[in-house]
């Protein structure tokens, strides 16, 4: 999507020096999975760590983003692939500067995820999608935000994984069923990164 009587306007950095001068490259991890099932809290375990060995990273929250970015957006299935595509385009101008965007969004839609990494790889950015697969009953009775109860009690719908649908990724780059340790889950995620952790 592109707004009409605009340019694309290209500095005079172009991604290898700006990468070359950072030491290290840019990409983009895709947390996925039902609401409470953890996503959040390995995006930031992960954002953490790579800081802690002085990669540049930044945690692109689906909640924080709906602060701002996205804070126009309701929860119909369009304002949905709306908030996905904005993220997606907001984490390819981060991983495109060098930093590893960590997403971390229900996007319960396969096509919106797919398109998440379509826009990645067309600009040869690396795109990992992680699936925290924890099943629906635990993220029910984790429900830190509860909104199980919530619905539940018929004060709330459109609830994903209860009366929203959420389509599970086929082939994701790495999943994680849950409950998992969170130790564990920040090592497999970063093997998947590993290809683009050295320049």
């Amino acid at each position: 999507m592109t707004s009409a009587n605009v340019t694309w306007h290209e500095g005079v950095v172009g991604r290898g020096q700006r990468w070359k001068a950072l030491g290290a490259r840019g990409a983009t991890i895709w947390f996925t999975g039902l609401p409470a099932s953890g996503k959040s809290t390995i995006a930031a375990a992960v954002e953490a760590r790579l800081v802690a060995e002085g990669r540049s990273a930044y945690r692109l929250d689906g909640d924080n983003l709906r602060h701002g970015v996205c804070g126009d957006l309701g929860f119909s299935a369009s304002d949905r692939d709306e908030n996905v595509r904005r993220t997606a385009e907001v984490a390819r101008l981060f991983a495109d500067s060098g930093t590893v965007a960590i997403v971390s969004v229900v996007s319960p839609f396969e096509s919106g995820r797919n398109a998440a990494r379509a826009l990645h790889e067309r600009d040869g950015l690396h795109f990992v999608e992680v699936f925290v697969n924890t099943p629906v009953e635990e993220c029910m009775r984790r429900d830190p935000k509860g909104l199980y109860a919530r619905a539940a009690a018929g004060k709330l719908t459109g609830m994903t994984g209860v009366d929203a649908p959420y389509e599970a990724p086929r082939a994701p780059d790495v999943e994680l069923v849950g409950p998992c340790e969170i130790v564990e889950a920040v090592e497999r995620v970063l093997m998947a990164l590993d290809p683009v952790r050295a320049v």
